[in-house]
């Protein structure tokens, strides 16, 4: 017999990662996809940009494991030929101009690095808790300058990025709290690299500043979890078949928990395919169009 929560009860924490967060928050419909549709709806084709962007992650991460002595512009650029993926390009011979330019931007990038500065983490999972979340998510590299530490975030889009986008970003902010609680060290700068224009964009935080984002983000978990609850209430009853079997078509009252938030963007969406609302808003787009000139 199910019990009924007791009145007076704490509500329990919403597990979440940053990127669960911004879901929600970019579009409600896309998280319900993301998170809650089970089987998933089948996603649109690979997009190449994120093929670049993994190889150049997974290099760089791999580069900070290698000895001392193999830390070379030449290993990072080994690491990306042997991760690289090949998803979403256009043909054998673009995916091949790709390599060769991730190469190259992934080896000038290291060039700049001292290989004895060992980061306190790389691809280090942080995680905090407070009275209405418990938030973890992975840092791409976290050093230790001084007495404080500081959140490091690859990029490899075409976009450059600004001061603004640092101070603004919601996962950079929770990694600077959820880094500062675990290893019991400040933590107030993050910096986004981004490697193809070689710059960083870095950003400051105060003790003010960061509260503000840990704000927002329990402001977004409440919302989300309310329409996660009310969906699961459905859903628990109406699936009764095995695994596998398409899911039930979700009713109008609890569709509309999770809106589209309509715009450019709809244009990258995985779940394009599912969202006739999306597909109004802009156009399509080939899985290499996110790849710069």
């Amino acid at each position: 017999m199910d019990q009924l929560p007791l009145e007076g009860m704490p509500r329990r924490l919403y597990s979440c990662t940053p990127s669960r967060l911004n879901t929600w928050l970019d579009c409600p419909r896309r998280h319900r996809f993301t998170y809650l549709d089970r089987p998933s709806p089948q996603k649109g084709p690979p997009w190449a940009h994120n093929s670049v962007g993994s190889s150049v992650h997974n290099a760089l991460a791999a580069w900070w494991r290698e000895p001392y002595g193999r830390r070379t512009p030449v290993t990072a650029a080994t690491l990306v030929t042997k991760g690289w993926i090949n998803e979403g390009f256009r043909d054998a011979e673009q995916s091949a101009a790709w390599r060769d330019r991730a190469r190259d931007m992934t080896a000038g990038y290291v060039a700049g690095l001292d290989p004895a500065d060992e980061p306190v983490g790389v691809e280090r999972t942080v995680a905090t808790r407070t009275s209405v979340i418990a938030v973890s998510g992975r840092i791409d590299r976290l050093d230790r300058r001084g007495d404080e530490l500081v959140v490091v975030d690859y990029k490899t889009g075409r976009r450059p990025l600004t001061a603004d986008d640092a101070r603004s970003s919601l996962a950079l902010a929770v990694y600077a709290i959820a880094s500062s609680r675990v290893l019991r060290r400040p933590c107030h700068r993050v910096e986004l690299h981004h490697l193809p224009t070689g710059t960083v964009a870095e950003w400051e935080h105060t003790d003010e500043s960061l509260a503000r984002h840990l704000s927002r983000a329990e402001e977004i978990a409440i919302e989300a979890s309310e329409a996660e609850d009310r969906y699961r209430a459905w859903s628990g009853p109406a699936r009764t078949g095995g695994a596998g079997r398409t899911p039930p078509e979700v009713p109008p009252e609890v569709d509309a928990l999770f809106p589209p938030r309509t715009g450019p963007l709809c244009s990258w969406c995985d779940f394009r395919r599912h969202c006739p609302e999306g597909q109004a808003a802009s156009g399509d787009r080939l899985p290499w169009d996110g790849l710069a000139d």
